[in-house]
């Protein structure tokens, strides 16, 4: 998938959920895979042409895995100009040593979570951008639907009160499969993710499910995708109500 095209996308979502205003500072969280960098990249070309003027910041919260090599990220940010913030953690140990959680993804989350929220206050942004795509969208509902007895997923732009910060979503009209073209396509270094956990998730079941019906029923993947939008969820209705 080239640039444009994923521009083309970005920005239909900015637009239809009204993600950028003019003098947003946004921060985005960069773990070093393939959404989070494909992510930056479209943000700072939309900021070049973009009518409502907007700043970036990249940041990563390190989780303190000692095989985690961000140089590629660092010169990918410096020849781009963007601010690069690493965030210096002992999460990993604390989550894996200190607790030996059974369950570490959530307490990680949380931890990781406070820790970007802090240097994005830190540095005056207002805003943070998270690389959810469509299958995100789509696979979270199903977590949802199957784990929770109810139908809800992330919105495309949301308010977290207590940090005054928004987060908004710009990747949501793309499909993973053109976030991993366009990655292949640009050779964008992707960091591998050293968590011992990374794939072996109820979120990599329900993904494994959903590619499975997709294949037999080519389209349901979009079509899910199609129902969340029209389906009255909490932050989903701006787009469809205002047309």
């Amino acid at each position: 998938m080239t640039l444009q095209k994923v521009l083309s996308r970005v920005r239909q979502a900015v637009d239809d959920y009204h993600m950028i205003e003019e003098g947003d500072r946004i921060a985005v969280g960069i773990s070093g895979g393939k959404d989070s960098l494909t992510l930056l990249l479209a943000l700072n070309e939309l900021s070049k042409f973009y009518p409502k003027h907007f700043t970036l910041i990249a940041v990563t919260v390190d989780l303190g895995f000692l095989n985690l090599n961000l140089d590629e990220i660092r010169t990918l940010c410096a020849d781009r100009n963007i601010p690069y913030t690493i965030v210096d953690t002992s999460i990993a140990q604390i989550v894996f040593e200190d607790r030996k959680e059974d369950n570490p993804c959530s307490l990680c989350a949380k931890m990781r979570k406070g820790a970007l929220n802090d240097a994005i206050k830190a540095a005056g942004c207002n805003k943070i951008a998270y690389a959810h795509h469509e299958d995100d969208v789509v696979e979270t509902m199903m977590l949802s639907l199957f784990y929770e007895g109810r139908l809800h997923t992330f919105s495309p732009v949301t308010h977290l009160d207590k940090t005054d910060l928004t987060v908004i979503r710009p990747l949501i009209y793309m499909r993973e499969s053109e976030v991993i073209g366009f990655v292949h396509k640009y050779q964008i270094p992707v960091v591998k993710s050293p968590c011992p956990a990374d794939g072996h998730t109820r979120r990599e079941y329900v993904k494994e499910l959903l590619g499975k019906l997709n294949r037999e029923n080519p389209g349901v993947k979009d079509r899910i995708f199609t129902a969340i939008q029209k389906g009255n969820m909490e932050g989903w209705t701006d787009y469809f109500g205002s047309h």
